[in-house]
């Protein structure tokens, strides 16, 4: 069921806008990524439970009441199924809003949606392009505008960029969300976007960025305190430039990225911050937790499981953060703790914990177990005794008595855990078999729906959802040895290098130790540095004059500016005198202008890398 109406919609008093068409949306109901897998090998992203509600209610509740009226809703993987949903709910019946799918089982990427929406020619002015698992609450009215009046004064300015202050942790390099740190280049008063770099390799402390960048614009702001909400107010030459440009795929590391460093067409990105609204991308299982826990908490205030409606009951909220849906059975002897959320139709046993969790609807909770910031979606039983601490448990998995998901784990759906089994930490559980393959993150989930990896599942699931009499007993040999006696599915195998992916990514909290080695690491790499600055020459002889050459000559330059730029910072010197020091320093290594602003642009960066602050030139 659609959400309730939040708030009427916002109306633009601009006479132009009288006559214009619709706003309009296109809102990409895949991500062309594999990183909820193996969930999202059987059910797309897009209608994942995020608080017992569909990611992409939250996406359609908030463009309606931000006075979008017009949606087209891209599908791939697992096209019918979002397209079935759309059609079953409330979003095609209200006025003045229409959602139309689009269908494409060719599309591989971003780029390819976008190419195939210019082909059928369906979007007519200035458009909001976002994914169906973004949330928002802010208001599109100021974007809107600012993106409008730029447009009338520069053709070039065909798009805006919404983003937000989110400091990464100085130790891990991560955002709250879980994505890597990353690092833009804005001028500070007109807001273009100069550059955008993700910083994906979490070991390198350095950033590489063309010294022209500093000579070509007067004054930037360099930010790596910026998160990017992925809400994106487009004009129509953004679907022209995909079609135009078949190595687009995806929107940030090809489009934006592209058009930044294109000095021949001339296009420019903007950037729209905003400060006390909410806007965030569930881009991973960390971000995940981290948005459920701001939806519990109401940051995301209307988009809040009070005001959104969950299937046909309504969820109150009570003390500490806690909300229950009606026809709930609980024992009196049971402990629900702040933070959680619990489903209609659920039951709970004697003696049960359950804090900081999220419980779907139809759920079956026994006696003594214990819950802890975890996410149980729908019809789900969990015996006896069972521990379920910082886990994912999709629809109808059964946990037998006494069996323990550790920190990490994800069930995917109809899972049977077995008898007193415990499931290692970070595991991925399926019916489905681990694909052979290994996919790159631009594959899409349904690449794997007519292989080998549904068809060795079939058969079990077809026992599970056939006879309702068939005894678990008839299918012990299916994998028992790998989750317990009477367990069904696989653990899928962590792949060569991606345990690191598993702890940054998890709805688990980083562990102590591995935050005291990544410190350790970084403690390490300062001392060697700092060694390695005061070294002499490999052969331990210094160099000769005659042996300098003109590389040489270009990184002692590059030093002596960085350590008269830094402390010139740390000591507050006036501008012109460190002007004069810089000059002086160019004439006696013969070096040009640009030589100047290429190291001071990197003293910046050593400055912006070191603290997580912007500083401004």
């Amino acid at each position: 069921m659609a959400p309730k109406r939040i708030r009427a919609r916002a109306v633009s008093d601009d006479p132009e806008d009288l006559a214009r068409v619709p706003l309009q949306a296109v809102l990409l109901a895949d991500s062309f990524t594999t990183r909820f897998r193996p969930i999202t090998l059987e059910r797309p992203k897009v209608l994942l439970p995020l608080v017992n509600l569909p990611m992409i209610e939250y996406t359609l509740a908030w463009l309606e009441s931000a006075g979008v009226e017009e949606v087209f809703v891209f599908c791939c993987a697992h096209a019918k199924q979002v397209m079935s949903y759309l059609e079953n709910s409330q979003w095609k019946s209200l006025p003045k809003f229409s959602v139309t799918t689009i269908e494409s089982h060719n599309s591989i990427s971003a780029g390819d949606a976008l190419r195939l929406i210019y082909e059928r020619n369906v979007i007519h002015g200035d458009f909001v392009l976002i994914s169906g698992d973004t949330l928002s609450n802010m208001s599109l009215t100021r974007a809107l505008q600012e993106h409008k009046e730029r447009k009338k004064k520069d053709s070039n300015a065909i798009m805006t960029m919404v983003v937000q202050r989110s400091k990464p942790s100085p130790i891990t390099q991560q955002s709250r969300l879980g994505t890597d740190g990353l690092f833009m280049a804005i001028d500070p008063t007109t807001k273009q976007l100069l550059y955008y770099e993700e910083n994906t390799n979490h070991s390198k402390g350095t950033l590489s960025i063309d010294k022209m960048l500093l000579v070509d614009n007067t004054s930037i702001t360099l930010h790596n305190d910026i998160q990017d909400c992925y809400i994106d107010i487009c004009s129509l030459e953004v679907l022209s430039l995909f079609t135009d440009n078949f190595d687009y795929q995806h929107l940030r590391r090809h489009f934006v990225k592209g058009l930044l460093i294109d000095d021949i067409m001339g296009y420019k990105i903007f950037t729209h911050e905003i400060h006390s609204s909410y806007a965030a991308r569930v881009d991973n299982y960390r971000g995940y937790d981290t948005i459920s826990k701001d939806i519990i908490q109401r940051w995301t205030y209307p988009l809040v499981p009070d005001v959104l409606s969950l299937g046909n009951s309504a969820t109150k909220l009570e003390r500490q953060g806690m909300y229950r849906s009606s026809e709930i059975g609980q024992s009196r002897s049971a402990q629900i703790g702040p933070h959680t959320v619990i489903g209609t139709g659920t039951t709970i046993g004697s003696n049960t914990k359950i804090t900081n969790s999220v419980v779907g609807k139809g759920c079956t909770i026994g006696s003594n177990a214990v819950i802890e910031g975890s996410y149980v979606w729908d019809n789900v039983i969990i015996e006896d005794e069972c521990e379920l601490r910082h886990a994912i448990v999709c629809d109808g998995v059964v946990m037998k008595s006494r069996s323990v998901l550790k920190p990490g784990v994800v069930l995917s759906f109809k899972v049977v855990i077995g008898q007193n089994f415990v499931v290692p930490p970070y595991s991925k559980v399926s019916l489905l078999k681990q694909p052979t393959k290994q996919d790159s993150d631009e594959e899409l989930e349904y690449a794997d729906n007519n292989s080998d990896t549904l068809d060795s599942a079939t058969g079990t699931m077809d026992k599970l959802n056939g006879d309702p009499l068939l005894e678990f007993s008839e299918m012990e040999h299916h994998v028992s040895s790998e989750l317990g006696y009477g367990g069904v599915g696989y653990i899928w195998s962590l792949c060569e290098g991606s345990h690191e992916e598993e702890w940054r990514h998890s709805v688990a909290p980083i562990p102590a130790e591995k935050l005291a080695e990544i410190t350790q690491v970084i403690e390490d790499d300062l001392e060697l540095v700092s060694q390695d600055s005061n070294a002499p020459a490999s052969s331990g002889e210094l160099k000769p004059d005659t042996q300098i050459n003109a590389e040489d000559d270009a990184v002692y330059f590059e030093k002596e500016v960085e350590a008269t730029f830094l402390r010139a910072v740390n000591e507050n010197v006036e501008v012109d005198h460190v002007i004069l020091e810089v000059n002086s320093l160019r004439l006696s290594y013969n070096m040009q202008a640009a030589d100047c602003a290429g190291a001071i642009f990197h003293s910046m960066m050593k400055l912006a890398l070191d603290a997580p602050h912007s500083m401004q030139n």
